[in-house]
């Protein structure tokens, strides 16, 4: 089996990873979908021998043309990795998408990356899948060029369920909904929010409810408000709490949103660890309270009903 690779950039493709079987796609959430393209992808691989090399964008396309009003990600780049990883995928490529990558014609495109860069032998696609900034690159034009550079291309189709395509987007509004249920069996499993615990302005603890600030290191999130969750340590270890994703209006105010896990029956110290908080249930929206007192009330009520929800 070829060895798990990370390659950030073009201008890091080495001679030896010419030859493989790729795709390419934001795979944000990495979803059953998308678990169907690697599945063929991985197939394709084994089959011919070949590494299955994921290609994935930095920041995604999305974030580039939207800015901070593009959609929130399901997944920040390391939890893809891992996820892609599970997949059986055995190299990521990922690629800075800048001014000089987004005025690539969908030829350019082919030519730089699939053809120069990777030597690709095979392709696997989603049925509807464009680009180049022309955005004349779609199924057609990759066979056409396969022909002429010596790989083949093969598509995959629209996984759907209950009636709609599987997709990052109806994912995203379900979590929004607070439909967590539903939004599991698109993933194929919960979803959760993977981070390093850091140190914040120990503001928990001053109002009796310590908590775990996870970094999230992106502008947005999918989920806003009070939820009751478990954490998943590396070790397997599971402990049930309520956590925050929101920007604390009643404390600073922040520009970036914070998830503070308040676990229960715990007094480990974590920090520094990486945990993955999986979303149960959302208890309420976050809003600004008139004093710290009032903050604190509604800490013990989010509290008991985390508790009841859990059966604990």
């Amino acid at each position: 089996m070829a060895q798990r690779e990370f390659i950030r950039g073009l201008h890091n493709l080495r001679p030896e990873h010419k030859g493989c079987v790729a795709t390419i796609g934001s795979f944000d959430g990495v979803h059953l979908g998308h678990q169907a393209i690697l599945r063929q992808l991985k197939d394709v691989a084994r089959a011919q021998g070949l590494p299955a090399v994921a290609i994935v964008f930095e920041p995604q396309p999305t974030e580039f043309f939207q800015g901070d009003k593009a959609p929130a990600r399901l997944m920040r780049m390391r939890e893809k990795l891992e996820a892609l990883w599970a997949a059986g995928i055995d190299k990521v490529l990922c690629l800075n998408f800048n001014q000089s990558l987004r005025s690539l014609s969908a030829e350019q495109f082919i030519e730089r990356v699939l053809v120069q860069g990777l030597a690709i032998k095979h392709l696997v696609v989603g049925d509807d899948f464009r680009f180049g900034c022309d955005r004349k690159g779609d199924f057609h034009l990759l066979q056409t060029k396969g022909k002429e550079f010596g790989f083949e291309v093969s598509d995959t189709h629209t996984l759907e369920m209950d009636g709609s395509r599987i997709s990052s987007t109806r994912i995203r509004h379900l979590l929004e909904a607070g439909n967590f249920t539903e939004a599991e069996k698109l993933l194929g499993k919960p979803y959760g929010v993977y981070g390093r615990v850091v140190y914040g302005k120990q503001l928990g603890r001053q109002l009796g409810v310590p908590t775990a600030n996870v970094e999230l290191r992106r502008y947005r999130s999918p989920l806003h408000g009070v939820f009751a969750v478990t954490a998943v340590f590396t070790d397997g270890s599971q402990v049930h709490g309520v956590a925050n994703i929101g920007v604390r209006p009643t404390v600073n105010g922040l520009k970036k949103p914070l998830l503070e896990v308040h676990l229960f029956n715990f007094a480990r110290d974590i920090y520094g660890q990486v945990i993955d908080v999986v979303f149960h249930h959302k208890l309420r929206d976050e809003k600004k309270f008139a004093s710290l007192d009032e903050l604190k009330a509604q800490l013990q009520t989010d509290i008991s009903q985390a508790k009841a929800f859990f059966n604990i």
